[in-house]
């Protein structure tokens, strides 16, 4: 009955559904104050009876199904996220990292260090296993320099959102790069000319500024309070691990990965040495062997016994939990505004806007991010639609490449699962996630658009 009635709106159900996702998830999150999980569940439904597309009778299928494939793809890494976290800060590794990078750069270039290390790691391994590994060295960079911890958060997020949307092999621009039939070297190579630039104006130079204007105080976050943080800042270096054991977690954790995308970008998926390094290399495994690592760490420097110790690391699960369950809750809501059509109404309204190819894929690509919140659905669009048209082109095919990662990178929000990740494991409020990641990641869209244009112009490539 639902369905019906919008379908007799005149063809307009995608544009009301997201109207009233939208109208449902200010209301409860913002206005009502609401758990986001409750407020993101709700909201999801609403979209659901609201889509002609989906049947009234399905939606609360429709809903779990998404929630489900959503928290197969992050619960394991996020609950041993949560324990890497704890183990890391309360054995002294994220501390002895933090040590050793103020060692090379200086006690006050921290996030220098954190900046540049989110943009290499991110380049192999999803963004938002980026943040996982690299949260626990913000938090106790803040621990330890007693300020600027919304400068690392900043630092850290968009360095890595930029590699993961505009260098290969990423499967964002991978898969970009392939569609619009660009040369995956040179797409490499512009990726890094690209995003270097329009990483350092979203994430160092907008970091300065919202760290001069907005201090986020630590909270306890991912199985670890304040006080056990600030506990680690007196302790002696030779009491804490040593430099290379505290690395190892996140070495493990990149390598893996990376070597996996390497073999498969080289061989292809379905080589023999790709059925080897897709074990190792998937998340799920990598951050197992990870958090085993730093837990190992993490026992060996404490006097916990047995039982205690297994008690720790169950707070970080739990903690885990309730961050994977939002960030899974937040995807779905994302899906289910993707299956009411709302994406493909915008990119559809977009897709004859009269600008040129370049500006036009980046409209569509950004249009189609901030109604669905998936940034791969974004660049999967957009591709399809400007593919035909790439004849047209009298630059590089890989600069069409960087404005779509732009596009689909362009302002994160609630139904974004990586808004949430950002919010729940920086420990950050709403309002601080949106001051922070939000905006830098619309600074990304923005100001890697602009980079492109101008170095398209100046360096065509053709």
């Amino acid at each position: 009955m639902f369905s019906i009635t919008i379908l007799q709106l005149g063809g307009q159900g995608p544009l009301l559904s997201l109207i009233a996702g939208i109208v449902v998830i200010v209301l409860l999150l913002v206005l009502l104050d609401l758990p986001p999980f409750i407020a993101l569940v709700v909201a999801g439904l609403v979209v659901g009876i609201s889509a002609p597309q989906i049947a009234f009778a399905e939606v609360p299928a429709e809903f779990a199904t998404a929630f489900g494939e959503n928290m197969a793809g992050i619960g394991i890494p996020i609950l041993m996220a949560a324990v890497i976290g704890k183990s890391m800060i309360e054995s002294g590794a994220a501390d002895r990292i933090v040590r050793g990078f103020s060692a090379v750069v200086g006690e006050d270039r921290t996030e220098i260090s954190l900046f540049g290390s989110s943009f290499v790691i991110a380049i192999p391994v999803f963004f938002d296993n980026v943040f996982y590994l690299l949260a626990p060295l913000a938090r106790a960079a803040r621990t330890r320099t007693g300020g600027n911890y919304t400068l690392f958060i900043v630092a850290v997020g968009a360095a890595g959102a930029v590699t993961h949307a505009f260098v290969p092999p990423t499967p964002g621009p991978l898969l970009a790069a392939g569609a619009v039939g660009a040369n995956l070297g040179s797409t490499i190579v512009i990726g890094v000319l690209i995003g270097l630039p329009t990483a350092v104006v979203a994430g160092l130079g907008y970091g300065y500024f919202i760290n001069s204007r907005l201090d986020i105080p630590l909270r306890d976050a991912m199985g670890t309070t304040v006080d056990e943080l600030e506990a680690k800042v007196d302790t002696s270096t030779s009491a804490l691990p040593g430099l290379f054991e505290s690395l190892l977690p996140i070495l493990l954790a990149v390598l893996l990965v990376a070597a996996n995308t390497g073999v498969e970008t080289a061989l292809g998926a379905e080589s023999a040495a790709a059925g080897i390094t897709g074990f190792f290399g998937d998340p799920n495994f990598s951050l197992t062997i990870a958090a085993l690592v730093a837990a190992f760490t993490f026992y060996r420097m404490s006097d916990f016994a047995g039982e205690t110790f297994s008690n720790e690391l169950t707070d970080a699960l739990q903690s885990g939990g309730n961050i994977a369950a939002i960030t899974a809750a937040g995807g779905a809501f994302g899906a289910m505004l993707a299956a009411a059509g709302a994406g493909e109404y915008i990119a559809a309204g977009l897709e004859n806007v009269g600008f040129g190819l370049l500006v036009t894929a980046w409209v569509i690509a950004a249009g189609v991010r901030v109604v669905q919140g998936s940034a791969t659905v974004a660049i999967v669009t957009t591709a399809g639609i400007v593919a035909p048209f790439t004849g047209q082109l009298t630059v590089n095919a890989a600069y069409l490449v960087m404005v779509i990662g732009a596009g689909a990178t362009f302002c994160s929000w609630y139904n974004d699962s990586g808004f949430w990740i950002v919010k729940e494991i920086g420990g950050l409020t709403q309002a601080e996630t949106l001051k922070t990641w939000t905006v830098a990641t619309i600074l990304i869209g923005v100001v890697g658009l602009l980079v492109t244009l101008a170095v398209s112009t100046i360096l065509p490539l053709a």
